[in-house]
């Protein structure tokens, strides 16, 4: 037998009215247990029965202040909800406004780190720049004659300075990006080559490390637009932690493969150590290590991935991550074709 659902009724939306009718004097504790009771049998035979309307039924209360009681409740629990509402609406605004100015003193922050780190770089060069030039001096004998040990111990220098200053480089772009102000030189690249020269530019370490490392290039690879120096940096950044989180042994790949008529995707692969999946966000932020501590194997400023993949945005592509643990990693995008006839005019 299916059962009428029951109409809607003012007294559906008071809770606990037997209670509020007795603590208002309008009926007594029997008269509410003896329409409990009654109610229970109309439900218990099919019928739909409200403990008002078993009141009324009852004789035990008018309907006139059945009406008046469920009335008094509602505009109590409106005036209630009103309340809530209106506090809920100030905790929102009070938190909003906390947020908010959280964000404009991280940003602050932000900008302060920034200028900083700028600032710094830039007074570090003019000492960094005599440092060289002595070094240099001292190499060509100008200064006067030097032992075998002493040309070693001023070649070790120069390599020093040589990366100091390509440090300081790195910190004066990223200061840059970090405000907005990272440009771009765009022209038309021949990819083929870039990649080649970077794969080069990283052998000898590679081989230090017992680490073979190789180009996969499609063939007739067309040019690209992208600003040459900075696709360079970003290339040779991700084939050097390749290397350098490749163990003896392990293999390190940088790929170009054309994708469609307009996209050629750019890949540098590894077998190191790879990345926890929960953790491949953290590679991206500024000054971060995913090993902070002290006695940590692998050393560097943790610039280089936030700064790479900047320069990659700044090209409207996406740098995207596949790695595990363990198991190696791979850092690809794509990067726009430069149509034929455009790239032979430039």
């Amino acid at each position: 037998m299916t059962t009428k659902p029951p109409s809607l009724s003012p007294e559906m939306l008071v809770p606990r009215l037997g209670d509020s009718l007795v603590q208002k004097g309008h009926i007594r504790e029997e008269d509410l247990q003896k329409a409990l009771t009654y109610q229970q049998k109309q439900v218990a035979q099919g019928k739909t029965c409200l403990l008002g309307q078993a009141l009324v039924e009852l004789k035990l209360l008018k309907q006139s202040v059945l009406d008046q009681v469920v009335t008094e409740q509602i505009i109590q629990l409106r005036n209630a909800l009103q309340m809530v509402n209106r506090s809920l609406e100030q905790r929102v605004q009070q938190r909003t406004a906390e947020l908010q100015s959280a964000l404009e003193r991280l940003s602050e922050l932000s900008q302060l780190k920034a200028n900083f780190v700028s600032n710094i770089s830039h007074e570090l060069r003019t000492p960094l720049t005599h440092v060289k030039g002595y070094i240099a001096l001292m190499l060509s004998e100008s200064l006067g004659p030097i032992t075998s040990e002493q040309q070693h111990a001023l070649k070790i220098s120069k390599q020093s300075t040589t990366r100091l200053e390509g440090l300081i480089d790195d910190l004066i772009m990223f200061s840059l990006a970090s405000r907005g102000e990272l440009s771009l030189k765009l022209e038309a690249v021949d990819i083929s080559r870039m990649a080649t020269m970077s794969v080069k530019s990283i052998e000898q370490k590679a081989r230090d490390r017992g680490v073979s490392v190789q180009t996969i290039l499609d063939k007739d690879l067309p040019h690209i637009q992208a600003d040459p120096q900075k696709v360079a940096w970003a290339l040779g950044q991700l084939l050097d932690n390749a290397v350098k989180f490749t163990s003896s042994g392990g293999r390190v790949a940088l790929g170009v493969q054309r994708e469609t008529a307009n996209l050629v995707i750019i890949s540098v692969s590894d077998t190191g150590i790879g990345i926890p999946p929960n953790r491949v966000g953290e590679i991206f932020e500024p000054f971060h290590q995913l090993d902070p501590s002290s006695t940590r194997r692998y050393g560097g400023t943790g610039i280089g991935l936030s700064l790479v993949r900047q320069i990659v945005e700044a090209h409207g592509s996406v740098l995207e991550v596949i790695s595990a643990d363990g198991k190696g990693s791979t850092f690809k995008f794509p990067l726009l074709v430069i149509p034929e006839e455009k790239a032979e005019n430039e």
